[in-house]
């Protein structure tokens, strides 16, 4: 789930590691796109430096924009089995010309519960990472420079939060079209469905007897849709060592499971981002021919 996740005043350590799988996988993004649009070899490594700005709701379903803007350091790495590219940060295992299995990472911005109108007096929610495998699928190749997938990926949701605790499994099945645009601009478009196990939408929609009020009554979630999305994400080379990278995303929580919930502020939300990458240095030593 890109979303944002709300939490807390996070510690400083636990926002940066979820900052930084973010711009990891951002910037692995923009430089492969622009890269593979020239079908240059792809060096090993790339590092350099992250500069964006992102605008997202709190959490799933809430009414109040979470904003961060950032400078970090990221680095790629095009391992054959170890990987930090644009599609995370994790591990392939099985990697064909139609199929792939990884094991992977995602994260999530915090957010702290005071600036939540509906969470006042609730306790924050933590950073939060997502591990779990991922199959891809590709299910067309309609023109060159184009394709159809299909991904599946499971994840154990993680929240870090002067601690670490498991708070639930995500399910985000999407279906995915890919496509080169002159200009060296390669855009994405997706659509998936976003799930959550009862203990995930707990995390994100329970209101225990301690923290209800006459306004937020108490309320125990369960399991099933958080919402529908619908992304487009694109990067392209603005010279040799700076790439540009944008995307939108429009989430729907019409037919959601817990819809109920006093922390459920509205039907719809929507995510923009925008960014550039810095290359820095690259390695010599270039990665497999398959770099995609």
């Amino acid at each position: 789930m890109h979303s944002t996740r709300p939490p807390l005043r996070p510690s400083s350590c636990s926002g940066l590691c979820t900052l930084l799988t973010l711009c990891v996988a951002l910037a692995g993004s923009s430089l492969a796109c622009a890269q593979e649009s020239e079908g240059a070899a792809l060096p090993l490594w790339e590092a350099g430096l992250f500069a964006g700005a992102l605008s997202s709701p709190a959490y799933p379903a809430s009414s109040q924009p979470n904003r961060r803007a950032l400078v970090l350091p990221f680095l790629v790495y095009r391992g054959e089995v170890l990987r930090a590219d644009r599609n995370g940060v994790g591990a392939r295992m099985v990697h064909t010309d139609r199929v792939e299995f990884d094991i992977g990472f995602s994260g999530s911005l915090p957010a702290s519960s005071n600036d939540v109108e509906l969470r006042q007096g609730m306790p924050d929610l933590g950073t939060l990472i997502e591990f779990g495998p991922r199959v891809k699928v590709k299910l067309s190749e309609p023109a060159p420079g184009q394709r159809l997938t299909l991904e599946v990926p499971l994840r154990a949701v993680l929240e870090f939060n002067g601690g670490v605790r498991q708070v639930g499994y995500a399910l985000e099945p999407k279906l995915a079209y890919e496509w080169q645009e002159r200009g060296n601009w390669r855009l994405k478009s997706a659509f998936s469905l976003v799930l959550g196990d009862q203990q995930l939408n707990q995390y994100f929609y329970a209101v225990p007897a301690a923290y209800a009020t006459s306004a937020r009554p108490a309320y125990s979630a369960q399991a099933g849709l958080i919402g529908s999305r619908l992304s487009l994400d694109g990067s392209t080379r603005l010279g040799p060592d700076v790439n540009l990278f944008a995307f939108a995303r429009y989430d729907l929580h019409e037919g959601a499971a817990n819809r109920a919930s006093p922390l459920f502020a509205q039907n719809q939300g929507t995510s923009i981002g925008l960014g550039l990458t810095w290359t820095l240095g690259r390695s010599q030593a270039l990665a497999g021919s398959d770099a995609r």
